[in-house]
Parts: C-alpha cells; structure tokens; sequence
C-alpha cells in the first residue's frame, strides 16, 4: 500500500486516529475524542482557546470536524492535521502523518523521479575535475566516473585525508581543506564553475550525508535502496559524511526540482537531513581517500 489519502484513512479509521493524535500533542494524558458510532463527544478545540467546542464525525467514509461556536471552523481530517504540522503542501503532510503515526506506509517517489532508461547498462558519465585549491574555478579536465573512482580509492589522496581528519580546530580544518583537496563538480562538464556555465549535465546528482554516526550502516542502505541506484558513493573527507552519487532524469524537471523530491525521500525513508547545496548544478564536491568506495560495475569499463 502506497501513501495516499485513502490509504492513510484506511489505517486510522477514516481519520478518527490522526484528530486523536493531534489532540493529545494539546491535551496529554487526557481523553481527548470518544466516539458514538460515527459522532464524537464535544471535545476541547486547541484552535479555538482549548474551548469545549469541537464536534467531529464521520461522513462518506472521512472523519469531518466543526466547532459549534465559530461557522467558519469547518474542515476535513487533513485541514484539521494541516492546523497543527503547517507542512508546505499536501504531498509533505501525508509524509507526516505517515512517519508521527506509524502507518508504516510505503513510499514512492514520483513516476517522474523513477530512473528507468533504456540504456541502463551502457551509459557512462564525465564531470569536471579541478585541482585545489577551492577557489580555483577553471577545471583541469573532463574525467569518466571510473576515473574518479581510481583516485579515490587510490593513495593520492590518502596523505591529505589522514592530515584532514587529525585536525582539531575547526578553522584551520576548513581552510585545510579548502587549500588541499582536489573536487569535481558530478552534474556536469563546465567552462568554468559557475551554473551559468555549464556545457553538458551529466544526469547525475550529488547527495551529501555529514555528521553521521555509522558511515557504513548508511553505506549499506543507500546501496541497496529500492528507488534509486548508486552510481558513486565514498566516504567525505571528515570520515563522519557520505557523499552519494545517483543518476538523474532532467528532461521534465529541473535539478533542483529533482533535489527536493530526492531530499524529501531521504528525510521520510530514513530520517536524514541532507546538505541543500546538492541542488546546486555547479557544486563542488572534494575528492577524498577511500578504498572501500563503491562504483556501479557498468561505468568500470569506460
């Protein structure tokens, strides 16, 4: 069962279950809503100043509410719910109410965001490559994906990532890094790193994980989660961050459209904020040692 208004109705008895919960985050160890058939009891309205006020019922199958003192206070369960979670639209509060009530719905990305080419196993990506320092904004080189793997995973990096990592003060660690680390910019092959110089995207989309606190737990879900294939995926530069790399349809919508609905993923399927940068066409991102990095077998033969 997927995320839906009906589906959500189906597991909270028509809604009945998601005023209860609203309510009890106002009225705890209360009893908040008692139900007589398909009419409630006039309960306490925490929008209309904890009145007893609020009369709810169930009519065609949704839960409904009124407050018999203001006309205008009228709604369905989801205009109720939206009162309390202020979500930006409807498909962020059903996420909500899904992850607060353990409905344990599942989650499907849009048809849309779903990768599915038909040249799956024979395409092959290049990025930009520049050479430190960071406010170097000519790139050096146009590299394969497998290219960038290799220095990864290889010794060049490995000095400057172990220096990195034993720095303790924060401001001598930024500018460290800033000064000594290669990048690459994975959406694409650039000019100069700027969006308005872009040559050719790449299809492909940089999400960045920090300050986690079991890299490899991430690693191994990320690897095999079921919407979206890694094309790249290492461990940043602080060794306490992940940098994932996927592939990406911008034929309809535009990278950044694409980051959020990605982004929003990543928050409801495993409860993870993720850097807003991602959705940055030209954002940098600093190559560091792991040998343990992972690279999708198709882009092993470029």
């Amino acid at each position: 069962m997927e995320i839906s208004r009906t589906a959500i109705l189906n597991k909270t008895h028509y809604g009945i279950n998601i005023y209860a919960y609203v309510l009890r985050q106002f009225y705890p160890n209360q009893t908040v809503l008692s139900l007589t058939g398909k009419d409630s009891r006039i309960t306490k309205n925490p929008f209309n100043d904890n009145k007893e006020s609020l009369k709810i019922s169930i009519v065609n199958n949704i839960a409904i509410h009124k407050d018999i003192n203001l006309n205008e206070f009228k709604g369905n369960v989801f205009d109720f719910a939206q009162l309390y979670f202020k979500t930006t639209n409807d498909e962020e509060l059903l996420l909500k109410i899904n992850q607060v009530l353990n409905l344990n719905l599942k989650i499907k990305v849009k048809d849309h965001l779903e990768c599915n080419y038909s040249d799956k196993n024979t395409w092959y990506a290049r990025c930009s490559f520049f050479k430190a320092p960071i406010r170097n904004v000519f790139p050096t080189e146009t590299m394969w994906l497998n290219q960038i793997y290799a220095l990864i995973t290889g010794n060049k990096y490995k000095s400057i990532t172990n220096t990195f990592r034993a720095l303790k003060n924060p401001k001598e660690a930024r500018k460290y890094k800033a000064n000594n680390f290669d990048y690459v910019t994975f959406s694409g092959i650039f000019k100069k790193r700027s969006d308005k110089e872009l040559i050719k995207h790449s299809n492909l989309l940089t999400i960045d994980f920090d300050h986690l606190e079991n890299v490899k737990e991430l690693k191994d879900k990320l690897l095999s989660d079921q919407y979206f294939e890694t094309e790249l995926l290492f461990t940043s530069p602080s060794g306490k961050g992940i940098k994932w790399i996927i592939r990406i349809d911008i034929s309809e919508i535009t990278q950044a459209e694409y980051f959020k609905a990605v982004a929003n993923y990543i928050k409801h399927t495993y409860n993870i904020e993720v850097d807003h940068s991602g959705k940055d066409i030209s954002r940098a991102c600093f190559l560091s040692h792991d040998p343990s990095a992972f690279l999708n077998k198709r882009h092993q033969i470029a």
